[in-house]
């Protein structure tokens, strides 16, 4: 018999023998790592800090889930799900952006809970003094007030909403700066290119520049509430139901509660 031949018979027969005592033919390597996945969650400006802290926290127990952020103005991040941006999460800084995807049927049914709320303060740099409550905005030496885009950024919307409430809107919306989000309205304030400016509580909570002087009466607003909802489109439904539940929790109420946020 030639070898060659000799040899596949000598094969077969330890594979055989390798089969019957239950065996693996082959075993898997130790140094395959396990698959990783990547969550995109589209969020408001406002949420950057709380979220870059909460991220390493689930980390440490979701290894392989991969969270990546995208922060801008919540009307901005609702535009871009709706031109089919890939997003796994949505958490606004208004209802108004939410409702409209939900409507447009983008939302995965029974996904959608409310994170968080917040509040609404007016800000002046640390060196600025005379300012101490929104009439005082009227002043001639106020000649900037920094504030966001109200179609695009809900803190504009809520900061329109409180000026028309106090009925001090007409006098003011030639003095108004407005930012493309919350960062850029605080961002205006401690640079000085405007003297005032209207962002959250939280926001204010940031800087070691700016001062508050009064938080607007949650009457004359809407509600601030932060809702998150897993998108429908997304191809990691499971990993981004489990982030939202885990934002619920314990840990990231914690979290929450420290950025100021009201949970």
């Amino acid at each position: 018999m030639k070898r060659r031949q000799i040899l596949g018979f000598l094969g077969i027969a330890v594979a055989g023998l390798l089969l019957a005592i239950g065996l693996p033919l082959v075993s898997p390597s130790p140094g395959i790592a396990q698959s990783s996945t990547n969550i995109i969650v589209s969020a408001a400006s406002s949420l950057k800090d709380a979220l870059e802290e909460i991220k390493p926290l689930y980390q440490q127990s979701k290894s392989n889930i991969n969270i990546s952020y995208n922060f801008g103005a919540s009307g901005a991040l609702q535009q871009q799900i709706e031109q089919g941006a890939p997003a796994d999460i949505f958490i606004s800084a208004a209802k108004k952006q939410v409702d409209a995807l939900e409507q447009k049927g983008l939302l995965l049914p029974g996904s959608r809970t409310n994170l968080a709320n917040n509040s609404l303060v007016l800000i002046v740099a640390q060196d600025v003094v005379g300012i101490s409550s929104f009439s005082n905005l009227i002043n001639s030496n106020i000649k900037k007030i920094a504030i966001g885009e109200p179609r695009s950024v809900p803190a504009g919307q809520y900061g329109e909403e409180v000026l028309k409430n106090l009925k001090l809107y007409d006098q003011l919306k030639s003095k108004f700066v407005f930012g493309n989000n919350v960062r850029q309205v605080l961002a205006a304030v401690e640079s000085g290119n405007a003297q005032a400016g209207i962002v959250y509580a939280t926001d204010a909570k940031t800087s070691n520049k700016v001062k508050v002087v009064v938080t607007a009466e949650e009457k004359l607003h809407s509600p601030i509430v932060y809702p998150v909802a897993v998108i429908k489109g997304s191809k990691n439904i499971s990993a981004a139901k489990q982030f939202v539940q885990f934002l619920s929790g314990s840990q990231a109420k914690t979290v929450l509660r420290k950025y100021g946020f009201i949970v």
